[in-house]
């Protein structure tokens, strides 16, 4: 099956226009065969993925499609706004609620969510000029060190794999809304874990129809309680009471001050989570410049959309002090089931925890997925076994995927031990740390991508329809400064716990575990194979590089010959 980018919204980043060089000088056509045909070659060389994505499926997708290189538009926009949403926003927002207070948290994760732009802004730069399987890793390979592309890849690998563990925590606490402790966390663990993983023991086009399903219930879940929360202000209900800021006046509004602060950073950054699948899948995509320079407006603005007109409803509908928020001394529960309950409404709170369910099971699927992939990808460039990048008869990673279930199982079970919110906050704080150390590898790798074509002359940003980030270097710089600050949260945040309990050990390795991981691993790679960073004089900037072929120069040309509003309308529509 077969899919073609349609003519549509193309961001106007673009230095030339092929009417300006002519098409003659605009693209090396024999060439773009010749690279895709070794890069196909080389990407089925330990096995060929499946294809099992019907269009429908690929429209509603989550995020992590089985068939990448088929992804269209509208994958991708419909992809930026299902992968967004999932327990970090209908429930970890209540931890951040309760430990920072409304002022706190509106400014953490908006201050988070700003992050999105940079990522994609600093990363759709490289993954256009070069769609490579790998996408980051590789680059910070070929332009940095071999040692911080297995940072990069274990870090994605530990953080994706450390959200099944966590899911199975969160999936714990939508149970316990019904059964008010009465039902084992033990079975409850064992009860999503087999519900999560089973799903890849069987045909891939199961995990597909799985991905369709709860793509289309979150969505509808999130448009039910962006409805429900602004009927809920204004009185909603037979309990209801009209909302005027209550709960930002009669309560403080910022809570244990930094540390207060910071934890709601770290609560964001693993709720809003990395976006680098989004380069990966536009890495294989029809036409990465379409689809990557596509993405860099219309997924950061539909996360902030998401995240923040959720977070503002939340912050006006349930205080800071509810004990039922978790972490709180009452039953866990989301904040958003917490205002359907005070208002007295029926039912719907019931409706809305399972739903949640639903989608804490997809989120779980959806991170087994992408952690295999990126362990068979760090072995498929041989930085770790490459046997581990072997793929069976029906197109699955074998290995990666007994890796990571494993690994997710036993961080699922720790839980038994320490106490479910306890080991949560671990898991968080290691996800957490996966995500803005990829940022900072990726600002870092942009930087220095821009160095190795400064070095070598290279007019890649002079040709045809070349995409350059706006600003640069604002995007890799501004994604830089707020990941050091993430980092500065997580150090400040196991040195001063909220509460005032003073310094532990335990709370600071609670808040440092995947920190010390990464860093240790990275470390410890460098010092075992010594390899050297690259020069930017000799960095490669030839392997995988993608020139655009005629036909599609030729439909950017017709693309602007249309009016400026069929323009956006492009950018608005869903279907």
């Amino acid at each position: 099956m077969s899919f073609t980018a349609p003519v549509q919204a193309m961001p106007n980043n673009e230095k030339t226009t092929s009417k300006e060089m002519g098409n003659d000088t605009a693209l090396q056509p024999t060439q773009s065969i010749d690279d895709a045909s070794l890069i196909e070659l080389q990407e089925n060389k330990n096995g060929q993925f499946h294809r099992s994505f019907t269009p429908r499926q690929v429209h509603v997708s989550e995020g992590v499609l089985n068939a990448p290189s088929e992804c269209t538009e509208t994958a991708y926009k419909i992809i930026s706004l299902g992968s967004n949403i999932g327990s970090g926003l209908f429930i970890a927002t209540g931890k951040a609620l309760a430990t920072a207070g409304p002022g706190n948290m509106v400014i953490a994760y908006l201050m988070v969510c700003s992050c999105v732009w940079g990522v994609l802004q600093s990363l759709s730069e490289m993954t256009i000029a070069f769609p490579v399987s790998g996408n980051y890793i590789d680059y910070a390979d070929r332009w940095v060190d071999p040692a911080l592309a297995f940072g990069a890849g274990f870090a994605e690998w530990l953080g994706w794999t450390a959200i099944v563990a966590a899911e199975a925590g969160f999936f714990n606490v939508l149970i316990q809304f019904w059964a008010e402790g009465s039902f084992p966390q033990a079975a409850t663990i064992t009860i999503f874990l087999v519900a999560c993983l089973v799903i890849f023991l069987l045909p891939n086009t199961v995990f597909a129809w799985f991905e369709y399903v709860t793509s289309l219930i979150k969505i509808f879940l999130f448009l039910l309680i962006i409805t429900l929360s602004l009927a809920l202000v204004f009185g909603a209900g037979p309990n209801g009471t009209f909302h005027h800021g209550e709960t930002w006046t009669e309560h403080p509004a910022f809570l244990n001050g930094f540390a207060g602060f910071a934890n709601a950073a770290l609560l964001a950054t693993w709720a809003v989570g990395d976006q680098v699948f989004i380069g990966i899948i536009g890495g294989e995509a029809q036409s990465p410049r379409f689809s990557m320079a596509h993405a860099t407006k219309l997924v950061p603005f539909r996360v902030n959309f998401i995240y923040m007109i959720s977070i503002v409803f939340i912050t006006i509908l349930v205080p800071s002090t509810d004990d039922r928020l978790l972490g709180g001394s009452g039953v866990a529960a989301s904040p958003f089931v917490i205002a359907i309950q005070d208002s007295g409404i029926p039912a719907i709170a019931s409706i809305l925890n399972a739903g949640m369910m639903c989608g804490v099971l997809a989120i779980a699927a959806e991170s087994v997925y992408i952690s295999s992939r990126v362990l068979r990808t760090m072995a498929h460039q041989k930085l770790i076994p490459e046997r581990f990048a072997k793929v069976d008869d029906k197109g699955r990673p074998r290995w990666a995927l007994i890796i990571t279930a494993v690994v997710a199982a036993f961080l699922g079970y720790i839980q038994l031990s320490s106490g479910g919110l306890e080991a949560l906050s671990w898991l968080i704080s290691i996800t957490s740390a996966s995500y803005f150390s990829n940022w900072i590898i990726i600002a870092f790798t942009n930087w220095r991508f821009h160095r190795a074509l400064k070095a070598q002359n290279d007019p890649l940003f002079d040709q045809v329809y070349a995409w350059k980030s706006s600003a640069w270097p604002l995007a890799p710089g501004w994604l830089m400064l707020i990941s050091l600050l993430l980092l500065v949260c997580c150090f400040a945040a196991g040195i001063n716990p909220v509460g005032g309990a003073g310094f532990t050990a335990y709370n600071f390795f609670q808040y440092m575990i995947g920190v010390l991981l990464i860093v240790g691993f990275t470390i410890g790679y460098k010092l075992i194979f010594r390899m050297p960073w690259r020069d930017p004089r000799t960095a490669d900037l030839k392997t995988g590089r993608r020139h655009l072929g005629i036909e599609e120069i030729n439909q950017l040309d017709e693309y602007y010959k249309m009016s400026k509003w069929r323009r956006f309308g492009t950018y608005i529509q869903l279907w």
